[in-house]
């Protein structure tokens, strides 16, 4: 079958074993040759890829729930769509949560995903009690901040390559409505979206788009939204969206000018503040959910997301210079995100680090590549990284150098046996 992340790139031939107990997928990595899970496919690049992969998706039950503590078990294969349908209802959501409701908890937990809210309640795998996990030699071990914490620590931000998650244990967050009460204030440059990010680090959720091809003083020009839960309203959310992008745009239809115009529509559609209006959970944490298939706008080729993360101090330097190299290039980015971020956690491959994040969605072409290379310097040099659960491209010497506990994550997978069991195209490609 052919196989590839959200990005549609790379595109690969895959052979596919799909489990819904333990006692398949035991036999699944009995079999020759080594293997990665495969959840959603919501990953953008090749984390999730080998000529042969796990399907997660039928080992997605939900097993328990104290509803006086909001602490749920459940298979990795359950998806944060599930637990929003299930126990939003009750008054309960999700402590952090991505912008797309359509990943696995497995995933989510591999990934370490972080949300609108990293500044304050840090990343997927801080609501993680515990972890059931399968490792190499078919053992099942349970691992948490204090039993296993040298597996747990590598398996939260792992990418799958410390074993396959059978099970988590989640805390969620009490809430009195399913609506959010939303704030948006208009920027006019860079220096101005940092202003009121800082003044604004009280808020409980907080995002800004970006005009990545505003140029001179304009540069950086944003819309920053601002999110509280509500105290009030129904639990309910409306029926799903039934759109869909039914084909893949021809390559022309996202250029430097498609692009332009949209952001300038998007950047003026609000000309006044916005105050405390009252959005549903859906609108405001997974606005693209509401579009099937959007990746296909970006055409046949695909496309990459280019995240990163810099330190606080020198942030703002760096993103800067990275969306004046962007500009020059005219390579615009259909969607280009901003986010806080707070201190990082102890996981090894852990993205986040206090500062600010930014992501880039850019359409696969021959000369993407040379601008993508400049900006890995740029990140560099200004002590950043890069996500790896959206990467497509990474070297080895980025990835390490942006990764300084890479060698303890390498040496734990080689003591364990799970180099010979457990590899993605994106870990040979970075030399883990």
């Amino acid at each position: 079958m052919k196989l590839s992340g959200w990005g549609r790139y790379p595109r690969i031939r895959a052979e596919g074993c799909c489990f819904g107990d333990l006692k398949v997928l035991r036999e699944c990595l009995e079999r020759d040759g080594d293997r990665i899970v495969y959840g959603l496919g919501r990953s953008y690049g090749d984390s999730a890829l080998n000529a042969k992969v796990l399907f997660s998706g039928k080992f997605n039950r939900i097993l328990d729930f104290d509803p006086s503590r909001g602490v749920v078990v459940c298979e990795a294969g359950v998806t944060l769509e599930d637990l929003i349908r299930v126990f939003l209802p009750r008054g309960w959501f999700l402590k952090v949560t991505p912008g797309t409701k359509y990943v696995t908890v497995g995933g989510a937990v591999a990934s370490d995903v972080h949300g609108k809210n990293h500044h304050g309640e840090g990343t997927f795998t801080e609501s993680v009690l515990e972890l059931e996990l399968l490792l190499p030699d078919g053992s099942a071990v349970r691992c948490d901040r204090e039993e296993n914490r040298e597996l747990f620590l590598a398996t939260c931000g792992g990418m799958g390559l410390t074993g396959v998650i059978l099970t988590a244990t989640l805390k969620l967050r009490p809430v009195q409505s399913a609506y959010i009460r939303e704030t948006v204030l208009r920027a006019e440059n860079l220096e101005e979206v940092f202003a009121l990010f800082e003044r604004h680090r009280s808020a409980t959720y907080s995002v800004a788009w970006i005009d990545c091809l505003a140029e001179g003083r304009t540069r950086g020009r944003s819309l920053l939204m601002l999110g509280e839960h509500a105290d009030s309203g129904r639990l309910a959310l409306p029926a799903p969206s039934s759109r869909s992008v039914p084909f893949s745009f021809p390559r022309f239809a996202l250029n430097r000018r498609s692009v332009a115009l949209f952001n300038h529509f998007y950047y003026n559609r609000s000309p006044a503040p916005v105050e405390g209006r009252l959005v549903h959970l859906d609108s405001f944490f997974y606005p693209l959910d509401a579009i099937l298939h959007w990746n296909r706008m970006y055409g046949r080729k695909g496309f990459t997301q280019y995240q990163l993360a810099l330190p606080a101090e020198g942030a703002f330097d760096g993103l800067r210079e990275v969306l004046r190299r962007v500009s020059r290039w005219g390579l615009g980015s259909f969607l280009a995100v901003l986010k806080a971020l707070g201190p990082a956690n102890d996981n090894l491959l852990s993205f986040p680090l206090e500062g600010y994040t930014l992501a880039l969605d850019f359409k696969i072409q021959r000369k993407l590549f040379p601008l993508l290379e400049e900006l890995d310097r740029i990140v560099l040099d200004y002590g950043g990284r890069l996500y790896l659960a959206k990467d497509a491209r990474m070297s080895a010497a980025v990835f390490r150098r942006g990764y300084p506990r890479w060698e303890e994550f390498a040496r734990l997978r080689e003591s364990r046996g799970m180099k010979k069991k457990l590899n993605s195209l994106q870990s040979a490609r970075l030399g883990v």
